[in-house]
């Protein structure tokens, strides 16, 4: 019996850590308070009537017809990929498995992740056990439909007789190739779900040197344009939360450095295209909401959503909205703040839906790209963020 302790400590661990990561991905979407939606909002009535909804069908996305945005936006409903071009949609994948789509820097593909369902052995008190697994791939398709999509890398694990299964999760491009991921692999018994980059040429996985809070790991890898800075949330213990506490951190793939960006509260960053905004999800016992952080400090400097059911925003590459999930009713929608003026003293001119009542999936972040012929010169540079360290921001009391 004794030459099975370690296998069996690990697939406890190995569960735990799966548990967890689960729990840290998507645990953190919003609670929608008690009541109905306010008044003003798409499908709120006048004196707090809430409305009825329906969820489109899985083959049907419903779009505003104020969505009159510039560029595509990618995100995943009844587990494909589509893309909205202003008022149009088109389904990209017809598997039903896939998840956590990203644009890659030019526009031409976009990465996802598919998950096949196969059989896994691995010993459980002293036996060999099968396991149905979830095998996720990395794969790449082309933007416009044409071609098969891509295999990259798969998450199918063998040790030693036994065969398993680690996760791949939440893709992203940087402008020389690279895609960072957040993954256990190789060998999941061994390993948390951390940042890890990819080789997109022959999906080798290469695990940077950057800090975790065992078991909790990372989540949420965002590149800075021009791909001197990722950004990632770092999940670590907090009393009375088994879910750990999130904070956005940046790692320098010059340097090798890593730093805390924020305090506890703050994850799914997204940079603007300028890089000196990150837009991000701020967490409280209310719910989530979207908000701007300067990318030096760290510092929330205005609040984009105050109704605790908003979270995975993505910048609009022109720099003059955010883009955002927004939960109603149970049902996951597409929503838009248009931004007047500059950071960060904007004013949120409207907010509106781009889809409604779609239902479409929590967990996968929205991807924006605008081709370069339709976007403004950046008045300035990416910020340095320095190479001094720093004590994180933490939110802020005050709202612009």
């Amino acid at each position: 019996m004794g030459s099975w302790v370690a296998p069996i400590l690990a697939f406890a661990g190995l569960l735990l850590v799966g548990w967890l990561t689960l729990r840290l991905m998507t645990g953190n979407l919003p609670v929608p308070p008690a009541g109905p939606p306010p008044s003003g909002e798409p499908g709120g009535e006048p004196g707090g009537g809430p409305g009825a909804r329906t969820p489109a069908p899985s083959n049907v996305v419903v779009v505003d017809p104020r969505a009159n945005v510039p560029g595509s936006i990618v995100y995943v409903k009844g587990g494909n990929v589509w893309i909205q071009s202003d008022t149009t949609v088109r389904q990209l994948t017809r598997s039903g498995r896939a998840t956590n789509p990203s644009w890659s820097p030019d526009g031409r593909t976009v990465l996802y992740v598919e998950t096949t369902e196969e059989h896994g052995v691995f010993p459980a008190l002293g036996n060999p056990r099968r396991y149905a697994l979830d095998v996720p791939t990395l794969m790449r398709i082309a933007a416009d439909g044409s071609g098969a999509p891509e295999p990259i890398v798969d998450g199918r694990v063998a040790i030693g007789t036994y065969t398993w299964a680690a996760w791949i999760r939440q893709p992203v491009g940087a402008p020389d190739g690279t895609i960072a991921v957040v993954s256990d692999a190789p060998n999941p018994t061994q390993s948390n779900v951390v940042v890890q980059l990819v080789d997109a040429d022959t999906g080798t996985l290469t695990r940077p040197d950057i800090p975790e809070e065992s078991p909790f790991g990372h989540q949420d890898p965002a590149w800075r344009a021009d791909g001197g800075e990722l950004l990632f949330v770092r999940n670590s213990q907090e009393r009375g939360n088994p879910r750990g506490a999130p904070e956005i951190w940046r790692w320098s793939p010059a340097t090798g450095r890593s730093q805390a960006l924020t305090g506890p509260g703050y994850l799914a960053p997204a940079f603007s295209r300028d890089g000196r905004w990150i837009a991000a999800t701020r967490t409280t016992n209310q719910g989530t909401d979207v908000v701007v952080l300067d990318a030096v400090s760290g510092s929330e400097v205005f609040r984009v959503t105050d109704d605790g059911r908003s979270f995975s925003p993505v910048w609009s590459p022109a720099g003059d909205a955010i883009a955002f999930l927004h939960q109603r009713g149970g049902i996951i929608d597409l929503r838009l703040a248009r931004l007047d003026g500059s950071g960060p003293t904007w004013r949120v001119r409207e907010a509106i839906n781009l889809t409604e009542a779609s239902a479409l999936e929590a967990t996968s972040r929205p991807g924006w790209f605008i081709s370069p012929g339709q976007l403004p010169i950046p008045a300035t540079p990416p910020p340095s963020s320095g190479s001094g360290d720093r004590s994180p921001a933490g939110p802020s009391s005050s709202r612009p």
